[in-house]
């Protein structure tokens, strides 16, 4: 720390609480690239750090993590608050390690931030226990030289668009490997160039431009939807970037017969129901730039896309439901995700936190930019969405942001409320009030026709707003809604928006996907 204030080059961000630290690290590298460091003392610290780091290794992004540690000459033994955080913290980061001897710093640190940003990019963990910390060191730091990614070879290009070129009605999974490493814009390519109808995953949302006729919108919620129709027509699944953690293949491929070929920065993980029959294994921009290049070479492909055409048909019409809906009350949250999708889908960055406003986000909002829509997917953690919209507002202060939280997930890092402000991060921060887990209650009504008591109270949310010197607004009416979202956005500074949703559309979308029959 006393280091730190002496750097010109680092900016050292006080946190209220080390989880939303580690939330914020997690947004700054997933949008920017670069690892971000989140900070902690030993013993509760640390532990208070690890769901934040487990949520961003999951969900692929760059992080650094450094613990403080009890001396080297206590650590075999009983000792105050002595645990052994390189242990608890190996299942849920890349690497982990130990600071022995000061002289290793510089080689600890450059490892670190190289395995912090390989593909797949995750956390990684550097312990420094207190006796190290007051040596003294003549190591200077290591020039960090970076290194082209690999590309798979000529002959797997050709194989593969072989592949491709013999099936009818192939269709593109994409999952978050497409929102990074320039791999949206050559995916665009190659869907403008062939066609081919794109599903994304709750975290390849933007990879390509939902006014696009080859955007089928997402696919993920567990369930069979309208998209899943387009993967039942396929002849051919092009997984690209997809990571099996967000949308395990069991749902989409469950007699693990469709044919898959696979596109992504490593080999394809075992699993019966995904068994790539050709894989391009390097860079996935590269590999896309290939296999356009390799059409380009041929007529292009004759496919039968009318399945898909009708997809993206139904799925519009799904869309724009109850978006003219301007009446009092509890508002649906497809008319609320209408309104801020107009406001934030093109370059505007929308933030979710974990619940059941999560599934209709995924299902309903949609972007224009890769990682113009943060989900967390892979580890699902509740608390995300406001300290990640402060770190977002450090990458790009100028970007209008928006979190959206249920009242639940929001006052689990509301401490960062005070961060906020202090750092005067502008960002609207829109709160569905249900008063309840609504998406615990979601899942036990469907698996069992009922749910347990899971209503909570909830503060005076103008005063909670006040206490903190935020700006807020509370919508009574889904007319209201364009006017209290865009005078959110003209506010410099943090501000709070209260919408009372309607979560009766949650039984009222089972009963209505229970019964979906595809058009064609």
């Amino acid at each position: 720390m006393m280091s730190l204030e002496n750097s010109s080059q680092l900016r050292f961000i006080l946190c209220r609480h080390e989880q939303g630290a580690a939330f914020m690290a997690e947004v700054y590298g997933r949008l920017t690239g670069t690892p971000a460091a989140c900070l902690s003392t030993l013993g509760p610290g640390a532990t208070n750090l690890i769901t934040g780091v487990a949520d961003a290794n999951m969900d692929r992004t760059p992080m650094l993590v450094l613990t403080g540690q009890g001396s080297t000459k206590r650590l075999h033994k009983e000792s105050h608050q002595i645990m052994d955080v390189v242990k608890m913290f190996e299942p849920v980061t890349k690497w982990a390690e130990t600071v022995i001897h000061a002289d290793t710093i510089p080689e600890i640190i450059r490892k670190a931030v190289r395995v912090a940003r390989t593909e797949k990019p995750g956390a990684v963990l550097v312990e420094l226990p207190e006796d190290v910390a007051k040596r003294h060191t003549a190591a200077e730091p290591i020039l960090p030289i970076r290194y082209r990614r690999p590309q798979a070879a000529a002959e797997a290009v050709k194989e593969l668009a072989a592949r491709i070129r013999s099936a009818k009605r192939p269709v593109i999974l994409a999952g978050n490997g497409c929102v990074r490493k320039r791999a949206s814009s050559e995916l665009r390519e190659l869907v403008s160039l062939t066609g081919i109808g794109v599903l994304n995953t709750f975290m390849g949302k933007g990879a390509v431009d939902p006014d696009a006729p080859e955007c089928l919108y997402t696919i993920g919620l567990g369930t069979k939807d309208i998209g899943t129709c387009a993967i039942d027509a396929a002849d051919l699944v092009i997984a690209i970037g997809f990571d099996m953690v967000e949308y395990h293949p069991h749902l989409w491929n469950p007699e693990g017969d469709k044919p898959v070929v696979s596109i992504d920065f490593l080999p394809a993980e075992i699993d019966e129901h995904f068994n790539p029959q050709c894989e391009l294994v390097g860079d996935i921009a590269d590999n896309l730039a290939a296999l356009v290049a390799a059409f380009k070479e041929e007529s292009a492909p004759d496919f039968d896309m009318a399945q898909q055409a009708a997809t993206r048909g139904d799925m519009q019409s799904e869309l724009l439901e109850h978006s003219s809906d301007d009446g009092r009350g509890p508002i649906k949250p497809q008319k609320v995700l209408h309104e801020v999708e107009k406001l934030y889908g093109d370059n505007g960055l929308l933030l979710s936190d974990v619940g059941a406003h999560k599934m209709w986000i995924a299902r309903h909002y949609h972007c224009s930019t890769p990682n113009g829509c943060l989900i967390p997917n892979g580890f699902c953690s509740m608390g995300f969405a406001l300290p990640g919209a402060i770190g977002a507002s450090m990458v790009d202060p100028e970007r209008e942001i928006i979190s959206i939280c249920g009242d639940a997930g929001f006052l689990m890092n509301v401490q960062e409320m005070e961060t906020a402000k202090r750092l005067e991060s502008n960002i609207t921060v829109m709160i569905w009030e249900d008063h309840a887990y609504g998406l615990i209650a979601w899942k036990q009504d469907q698996e069992f026709g009922h749910h347990t008591d899971l209503a909570f109270g909830n503060p005076d949310w103008r005063q909670l707003a006040a206490a903190f010197d935020w700006h807020y607004q509370q919508v009574e009416s889904g007319g209201e809604l364009p006017e209290v979202l865009q005078a959110a956005r003209e506010h410099r500074g943090p501000s709070l928006v209260l919408v009372p949703i309607d979560y009766r559309e949650n039984q009222k979308l089972t009963e209505r996907l229970g019964e979906l029959t595809c058009s064609i």
